[in-house]
This record gives structure tokens, sequence and C-alpha cells, in this order.
């Protein structure tokens, strides 16, 4: 795969899914889109939960997965920061089933209506559970899934994001 700079112009999808781009962008409507990326608390906080889940997983019955992906319609491909798959959903490439849960990490630069943009196509896409965290606030949006033994506690994760 090529890697390329993030264009303004139309991109075909087929052009979009055999180009790399570092770091990987999301897909909406031809238009490439840069995604906030990089700093150490955004990182920080991705792995933890991560590594919270893959430790998890056969007790939640999920695999857990980081940037992947995700084809939301035809024209619409979002990578969540992590998405927690059912034990049972399919192994794909890229995603094309709805996640269980897809994660958002914050960062300084993102705006509200880029967020909310990303929890509508999710939405649409038939995602149920979207939790969003914001690492420089140490808040989150829904951190655990009523009806299963997915819990995340808040205070233990920004303690460990602390140290």
């Amino acid at each position: 795969m090529a890697t390329l700079p993030v264009s303004e112009s139309f991109v075909p999808v087929e052009e979009y899914l055999q180009t790399s781009y570092d770091p990987d962008c999301d897909y909406v409507d031809g238009q490439v889109e840069e995604r906030a990326v990089g700093e150490y608390e955004h990182g920080r906080l991705q792995l933890l939960l991560g590594f919270l889940f893959m430790q998890h997983e056969a007790l939640w019955g999920v695999r857990t997965a980081t940037e992947i992906r995700t084809q939301i319609s035809r024209t619409r491909f979002r990578i969540p920061d992590l998405s927690v798959l059912r034990g049972n959903a399919p192994r794909e490439r890229i995603i094309t089933h709805p996640p269980l849960i897809a994660i958002e990490i914050l960062s300084p630069e993102d705006r509200p209506s880029r967020t909310q943009e990303k929890i509508d196509d999710y939405l649409a896409f038939g995602v149920e559970n979207i939790w969003i965290f914001d690492p420089e606030c140490r808040t989150a949006w829904t951190a655990d899934l009523p009806g299963t033994l997915i819990r995340v506690v808040l205070s233990e994760l920004f303690a460990e994001l602390e140290r």
C-alpha cells in the first residue's frame, strides 16, 4: 500500500481502501479526514482500555481491536480508537458488522460537532454502545454495559493514567 498525504479533493472509495495513511484516516463521502491522535494521554488511555478488555475477553465474551477501519456505509469508514466485538463476530479485515462497543478517546483538538458526526455514524450503523472518554477532564460517557459483566471502573482507570 502506498502512503499518501490527506487530500482535500474527492477520493474514490477503492483508492482509500488501497492507501495507507499514517496515522490512518476516516473516509466520509469521498473525503479523507484526519483523526486527532498522537498525544501521550490519548495513547496511554487507549492502551489501558485495550489491555483491560483483552484481560477479560474470555470472561466478557468479547474480542478487542484498536484503530480498525469500520465500514459504516458504502461511502463512510470510521476508525474507532477501540472496537469491542462480540466473541462470535466474524473476523474481518475491515469491520462490516456493528461492534458491541465503539470507543472514542477525545484529543484537545476534537470538536464537539465532529465527535457528534462520529456518534451519529455509529448509531446509523447499528452500534448500540458508544463510549466517549476525555482524558484531559478525566470523564467518560458510559463505562458499563447493563446485562453483561463488562465494567470499567473509571477511578481505577484514571488513577492508572496518572501513574
